[in-house]
């Protein structure tokens, strides 16, 4: 198909293929060679494959099923009919589908694709194919669909066959955070599949979904949602539905999609592209408490996201067992609930009556630490319950161990609030009745989130809901999948929407991903225009007719000074007003897209957005930045002062640790200076006793200048402080994921508002960056994108004598391992093949080495500690 020959280049990424045609369904093997920089030749690698997927045109008909097309083209849509739908307020039962067919010669191979409207498990002669959760995940289903593809070879026998799936209400038909009711997208779920049988003789056939397939709802999964758990009646196993040979009675023909339900409108079907949700961890209970009679609660020791896998023995038919999950306890040590909202953490399961009965969930999932278990004969034991951890399987590649305990609990946090939100999209809570790609907390989250896991494959799906969500304005949404009945409320806040720029640019610099900034340019161009219309002065001044919301930066210290340790600070002292805060946020982003043209090669683009980001720096700069680097904001030509007058619109301050945060990282303060302004920052922490008044979207970027402008003292302060706000104080109190809220629990107050109160909340977590960058010393190089080269600067600070660090880069394992004994300090970098690192030493007069590839040791004294 291809044989690139030598090709005398040093790219390792992104080589697209440049052979003959690819057809449908193809697989491609693969090997390669190459030469060193002295001309000598490796051997073969080891040969691998890819395998192609279905793009054949018309293999599906959903909207376009009156259109003329060849029979065997045709796939249905198979599920319940329109006759039986359920009510809008209670969760459905589960529907079945089944087929059997005949296997008369060996198969070579058998691929299966497959996907739904809603979730689906599918099953060939009794047993589950794949490994795959919560499939086919989540996407706007008006614009696309994804469908997985799974290699059922094993799973076929000579003879009669059996093919079945379980349907679940998921996203498609189940409730979705904030909108509040089911049936957002569709009504009933969906199974649509075709199955491949490639014989020896090298013929095939195909048995697909059509009119065949037999449907019911009368199974034992009566109820499910994602949000509402499960109910299972194992008394109504169908036994043996899923084999070749079951007595199908009482199950219906199914109502399938090609003719009579022209209401179905769905997008194509696309081949996933992200990680599926996978089982990645599992864990056992460390102590089993009764603080009532027959009320059992398990600590899983880690706030983890999943559901539990249970053995329940000597069991009686119809006992209802019942198990709630929660994050935290009261203090009688019961479940603390009051902050699920309008999730009901429950999963039901009614007893058959055995020795032994064994019951997981298949639709649904909770964020847990404590599982409550009522309803039980015996005491549970701890081997018999399994808290399984499942999220979307990115692999891991981050990894940070210190010399300080505090600083290792708080990174772990960081780490398992990120496992704990990606379910197809990266969610801001897994326990409440909201569970939405919330924009803005992963906007400042993903260089952490880069660092941690592997997001290449992730943002490449969820950025596609980003655009699937864009409004005809231009605007992007505050949330991504987004319904279409939310679009003109949740869409276009600064700092939310600019995910859809800063994502982008992130991908660019940490995969070198050029094909990405292709796909989506147009659509950020686009959004970036929107604000400029809206912005005539250069200001982003119009919240009220363009931009319903305005989130600002989001929980900052007016969240937390009247509850916990803050108390006697006035209110609204580190409030950072909001034209300052969106109008700072449309330079960053402007800059990126000039940026962005310019690796494109679209000159006339740089040039506009180049001259764009030019005058709306220079605005804020006249509006905001005093000639000594002071912020300030002057409304109606006044400095803001307690005593304005009530007919002057209501202005927040800009000389606050949030204003001079984002002003600095966006490079909106003038070189000359920028050091004045960087010690204004120092000057901010001091009203809050040298704590943080930031929100989510300034915390971290306040570390960061702290550190790049050599306040390293202050900034591991903060990391390092066990008071409110701080890190160390939830994990002092026993966090194990990141709070929503600097102050969610307070021993002396109890839980803050249970209106918005999650513990497991990644926002705030994007400290991780930070401690990446500082603590391991590992940093992009801007110029160099997708790790070609990086800077090593390790900041020794806080007491720390001891750090290791690694990113699995896409270019390879970098490597930082640092120590001081008695003054001196010890740096051992590995470097990837066909890289180079800048390495920068904490001496008194900085070091600078470039070095390539290899493991490379320095010594210097260090400065101070």
């Amino acid at each position: 198909m291809w044989d690139t020959g030598r090709v005398n280049s040093d790219e390792t990424l992104h080589i697209r293929y440049g052979g003959k045609p690819l057809e449908s369904r193809q697989w491609l093997y693969w090997k390669v060679m190459v030469w060193d920089k002295r001309g000598l030749k490796s051997g073969w690698s080891e040969t691998a494959f890819w395998h192609m997927g279905i793009f054949t045109p018309g293999w599906c008909r959903m909207t376009a099923w009156d259109q003329p097309h060849r029979p065997d083209e045709m796939t249905l849509w198979v599920g319940e009919g329109l006759d039986r739908l359920v009510s809008d307020k209670v969760s459905p039962p589960a529907t079945y589908v089944r087929t059997e067919f005949e296997v008369l010669r060996p198969v070579k191979r058998a691929m299966l694709y497959a996907t739904a409207l809603g979730l689906y498990e599918t099953r060939i002669n009794g047993g589950k194919v794949g490994n795959y959760l919560l499939a086919p995940e989540w996407t706007d289903y008006r614009k696309r669909i994804q469908y997985q593809t799974y290699d059922v070879s094993a799973l076929i026998q000579e003879g009669r066959n059996a093919w079945g799936a379980i349907l679940g209400a998921g996203w498609y038909a189940g409730r979705i955070g904030l909108i509040g009711h089911r049936h957002v997208y569709g009504r009933q779920p969906r199974f649509f599949a075709r199955l491949y049988l490639d014989y020896d003789d090298g013929t095939t056939d195909l048995v697909k979904t059509e009119g065949d397939w037999l449907v019911t709802t009368q199974g034992p999964l009566r109820e499910n949602d994602l949000l509402e758990g499960e109910v299972y009646d194992s008394r109504q196993e169908l036994k043996g539905w899923d084999r070749p040979g079951y007595k199908a009675e009482g199950w219906r023909k199914c109502w399938d999609i090609g003719g009579a339900d022209s209401w179905l409108e769905t997008g194509p079907l696309v081949a996933q592209m992200n990680e599926p949700i996978r089982v990645t961890t599992e864990f056992h209970p460390v102590a089993i408490t009764e603080p009532h009679p027959c009320v059992y609660i398990l600590d899983m020791t880690q706030n983890m996201v999943g559901w539990v896998r249970a053995v329940f023995r000597k069991t009686k038919s119809g006992q209802e067992i019942r198990l709630r999950h929660a994050e935290m306890l009261n203090p009688d040590g019961t479940l603390y609930l009051d902050n699920m909202r309008g999730a009901k953490p429950v999963d039901t399961y009614i007893c058959r009556g055995d020795t032994e009965e064994v019951y997981e969930p298949r639709f649904t999932y909770h964020g847990f630490r404590y599982v409550e278990i009522t309803g039980l004969k015996v005491r549970p034991e701890a081997k018999d319950i399994t808290g399984r951890v499942f999220h979307s399987s990115c692999p891991k590649t981050g990894r940070l161990e210190t010399s300080n305990e505090l600083i290792n609990r708080i990174f772990h946090a960081t780490q398992w609030t990120q496992y704990g939100n990606l379910h197809s999209t990266p969610t801001d809570c897994p326990q409440r009745d909201e569970r939405l790609g919330w924009m803005g907390d992963i906007q400042v989250f993903s260089q952490t989130a880069i660092f941690n896991m592997d997001m290449a494959a992730f943002f490449r799906k969820f950025m596609q809901d980003v655009r699937d969500g864009q409004t005809t304005d231009g605007r992007f949404p505050d949330f991504a999948p987004i319904p279409h009945n939310s679009e003109n409320r949740f869409a276009g806040n600064p700092g939310w929407s600019d995910a859809g720029v800063i994502i982008p640019w992130r991908q660019w610099l940490n995969y070198g991903d050029l094909e990405l900034l292709e796909r989506h340019f147009d659509s950020i161009k686009r959004w970036i225009d929107y604000v400029d219309r809206i912005s005539p002065h250069h200001l982003w001044e119009d919240f009220s007719t363009h931009t319903p919301l305005t989130y600002g930066d989001w929980l900052n210290s007016d969240t937390f000074i009247n509850h916990g340790g803050q108390s006697g600070f006035p209110k609204g002292l580190g409030q950072l007003d909001k034209v300052v805060y969106a109008t700072a946020f449309f330079a960053y982003s402007t800059r990126l897209v000039s940026r962005m043209a310019q690796v494109l090669q679209r000159k006339a683009d740089a040039r506009k957005y180049g001259a764009l980001a030019n005058a709306i720096v220079q605005s804020f700069r006249n509006n905001f930045v005093k000639p000594d680097g002071k912020l300030h904001v002057k409304p109606s030509g006044e400095e803001l002062t307690e005593t304005q007058n009530a007919s002057q619109p209501k202005r927040a301050r800009a000389d606050v640790q949030a204003g001079y945060a984002l002003a600095l990282n966006f490079g909106l303060i003038p070189k000359a200076v920028e050091f004045k302004s960087a010690k204004q920052l120092v000057e901010a922490l001091k009203p809050f006793n040298g704590h943080m008044s930031t929100g989510i979207q300034t915390t971290v970027r306040l570390m960061l200048e702290l550190s790049r402008h050599g306040f390293h003292k202050d900034a591991y302060e903060l990391i390092t402080k066990t008071s409110i706000p701080s890190w160390g104080y939830m994990v002092k109190n026993g966090a194990t994921t990141i709070w929503e809220r600097w102050d969610g629990y307070d021993p002396e107050k109890g839980f803050q508002s249970p209106g918005m109160n999650s513990f497991n909340h990644y926002a705030i977590g994007a400290v991780g960056e930070w401690m990446y960058r500082i603590i391991g010393g590992i940093n992009p190089d801007e110029n160099a994108p997708g790790w070609k080269h990086f800077i090593v600067k390790p900041v020794p600070g806080g007491g720390l004598t001891y750090a290791r660090c690694e990113y699995d880069s896409i270019r390879g394992r970098i490597q930082t391992e640092w120590k001081i004994e008695k003054e001196t300090f010890s740096l051992k970098v590995t470097i990837p093949c066909n890289t180079s690192a800048t390495v920068i030493l904490p001496s008194q007069k900085p070091v600078r080495k470039k070095v390539g590839s290899g493991t490379w040791e320095f010594q210097c004294r260090v400065v101070n500690n």
